[in-house]
């Protein structure tokens, strides 16, 4: 789950990091009441939307009168934003954040993010931060610093010096920089996050290291422990089809192809997909019904594999452990009678109580396609969709 800088600024001076003050608005008034509140001479417009590259794409602006930010606001608010990580048809700006102007001497980069190979979170920290961290990444890996975060420990006294000194912080900046690397790795750890990163950290003119932007993802598996966190979900900057989809506890990824996907288990969904792939289609998305889905559960997903407009065709691998394939097949039943199908379907069933499945499917009256493997069903599938 994926919140606002704004949002995630709250949570930030929560747990004792220093961040700007600054006020969300909902509309270009508030925006201008905003920057009288705040009272500097200078301040920042900032679109809010769940999307980096912001400050390249015209959503970060700096004003420096009320009238400059009414006017800044107007140009983005109820306006598509176009960034490198939105895709070409941009994210709707609903809300945007007015901020006071920093006095930055440098910026830095630092984040944590879980790292598999290490078994443990790990705290990235560059000295070079801005809007190019992802260029540096890749073209000077060298330039990023890692620290594990011990598990029960979090991060030591030897690490947080170690991660100042790559910093270039000395004297009292570095002791303020100290507090602010253990209490991300502390929010990290007890907010359950996926991603906590500050891209950039500044150093003023005058020493202190202040957090100018914020970005958390949460782990969406370990909210059950943060019903307050789930309240600030922003279900407008989510996909439909995928908070539908969390509705009926289905795990759903929309992708850009034409054909739909429906499969039981994480690893046969991703192989399925490799398979359609190999075969000269395109998966349309990821969807795992699990390994116990009842006939409702999987009806909800046929409609909302049906309901993306560039799906041409649809996928079923299904193979039978927990999950029955009879159960499977009268959910496709009543799915495909009450969508009215108008696109090819195929279905793969393997597994328990296959027999009656197959069955079921060929006595239906329901148009579909068959196939006793996996190789036949995506190849009959692209053929049907090409």
């Amino acid at each position: 789950m994926n919140i606002h800088e704004y949002q995630a600024k709250q949570l930030f001076a929560k747990f004792g990091l220093p961040v700007p003050h600054g006020i969300p608005c909902d509309t270009a008034d508030e925006a201008a009441k905003a920057f009288e509140k705040l009272g500097k001479p200078l301040s920042v417009v900032k679109a809010q939307i769940h999307a980096g590259g912001r400050g390249k794409a015209g959503g970060v602006k700096l004003v420096r009168s009320a009238a400059e930010a009414r006017e800044a606001a107007a140009g983005m608010l109820g306006k598509p934003l176009v960034t490198h990580q939105t895709g070409p048809e941009g994210r709707l700006v609903r809300k945007i954040y007015v901020e006071e102007g920093s006095d930055i001497d440098r910026e830095l980069y630092v984040a944590i993010a879980v790292d598999r190979g290490s078994f443990a979170p790990v705290m990235m920290a560059s000295a070079e931060g801005g809007m190019d961290i992802e260029e540096l990444a890749e073209t000077r890996p060298e330039a990023i610093v890692r620290e594990r975060i011990h598990p029960s420990h979090g991060l030591l006294g030897f690490q947080l010096r170690n991660l100042t000194k790559q910093l270039g912080m000395t004297g009292p900046t570095a002791k303020a920089g100290m507090k602010v690397l253990a209490g991300l790795a502390k929010l990290f750890q007890e907010l359950d996050c996926s991603l906590a990163e500050i891209n950039p950290l500044i150093v003023t003119k005058s020493g202190d290291v202040v957090a100018l932007d914020a970005k958390i993802n949460f782990d969406s598996n370990a909210m059950f422990r943060h019903k307050d966190l789930l309240e600030l979900r922003d279900l407008n900057e989510e996909d439909p089809k995928e908070v539908e989809a969390s509705k009926f506890e289905l795990n759903y990824i929309a992708l850009d192809g034409t054909i739909g996907c429906m499969v039981n288990g994480a690893g046969l969904a991703m192989a399925t997909m490799d398979v359609i792939q190999l075969k000269g289609g395109s998966p349309a998305n990821f969807l795992d019904v699990g390994g116990g889905a009842n006939e409702q559960q999987v009806t909800n997903a046929f409609k909302i594999i049906l309901s993306d407009p560039n799906v041409q065709g649809v996928l079923i691998n299904i193979f039978g452990g927990i999950m029955k394939c009879d159960t499977i097949a009268e959910g496709v039943i009543a799915a495909a009678r009450e969508v009215e199908l108008s696109v090819p379907l195929v279905v793969r069933l393997e597994g328990t109580n296959v027999e009656k499945g197959r069955a079921l499917l060929q006595e239906s009256g329901v148009k579909l396609e068959t196939a006793s493997s996996l190789d036949e069903a995506a190849e009959k599938i692209v053929a049907m969709t090409s």
